[in-house]
């Protein structure tokens, strides 16, 4: 069986519209919650949408840099942005007002590869650009900041990148989209992020080496004006167009206080890399 007989075809994807009044570590708490609710089988597929204003989202290897107090500084002081690690995979990467994430949550433990979990998600933007007339490759763009073999992209310019996270039988593959804005001015923030952070100094762990012009926005690459409600509709119209059933429902009482639980353990990390940081 194929990934979209699988998981879109006469497949209820139960929405929840995100992009308003959450603080970024309530969204990767949310993904943990609707994992393992969906692991359990008390909620059918989540597919969510969700934005964070001038947020950089660091990965567990972004906290170990040698002079990460300096990093989130220039962050903080010079950009104007907050900083986080998330509990899902990759380095850092930006969020803001033109910025789209997607999480798409089912279940699986065994039941499908990791690989193809990407895939399945590349399957879904892929369909919602259809119309557009252009290639989107999934190759890793080495100089791109949170560098991965899926990464999205347009003629070598990349867009998208996508992370996965599997909790008590539910998988979450999340997608940050650059829709607005500059991705090259981005990843220019990242580069500086990353240069004084390291400070020239040989780690381990390689940090990816940034340059710019090797990202973009969606509205750069298609050449026209674009916005993230646009694609949020995208978004909505290619489930439909798979053959997926879309829903709508609030959150139960026990994913109420499954949220509080993973809420909490975000909270916890982070406590413990601020711990690590003089201010």
């Amino acid at each position: 069986m194929d990934l979209i007989e699988r998981y879109f075809k006469d497949v209820n994807w139960r929405y929840v519209d995100h992009t308003t009044g959450l603080r970024p570590m309530e969204s990767f708490a949310y993904d943990d919650t609707f994992s393992e609710s969906v692991g359990k089988e008390q909620s059918e597929n989540v597919v969510r949408t969700w934005i964070h204003q001038h947020t950089v989202i660091l990965g567990i290897h972004d906290s170990r840099l040698p002079y990460l107090t300096d990093g989130i500084k220039y962050l903080t002081d010079e950009v104007g942005y907050n900083a986080i690690v998330r509990n899902s995979g990759g380095l850092g990467v930006v969020l803001d007002q033109g910025i789209l994430n997607i999480s798409l949550i089912f279940k699986g433990k065994t039941e499908i590869k990791i690989d193809d979990a990407f895939t399945l998600m590349y399957i879904l933007i892929d369909a919602m650009f259809e119309d557009e007339n252009v290639h989107i490759d999934t190759v890793e763009i080495e100089h791109s900041y949170c560098p991965g073999k899926f990464d999205l992209s347009i003629d070598g310019q990349k867009f998208a990148g996508i992370s996965q996270r599997r909790v008590k039988g539910g998988i979450a593959v999340q997608i940050y989209l650059c829709v607005e804005g500059s991705g090259s001015e981005r990843a220019e923030m990242m580069r500086k992020f990353y240069e004084i952070a390291l400070k020239g100094e040989t780690t381990k762990f390689k940090y990816p080496e940034i340059e710019p012009d090797c990202m973009a926005s969606l509205e750069s690459l298609l050449n026209q004006q674009i916005t993230v409600q646009d694609v949020m509709f995208k978004l909505l119209h290619a489930i439909k167009a798979l053959g997926g059933h879309l829903t709508t429902r609030e959150l139960s009482e026990t994913e109420f206080e499954r949220f509080q639980y993973y809420f909490d353990r975000m909270i916890k990390r982070n406590q413990k890399i601020n711990e690590q940081i003089e201010y």
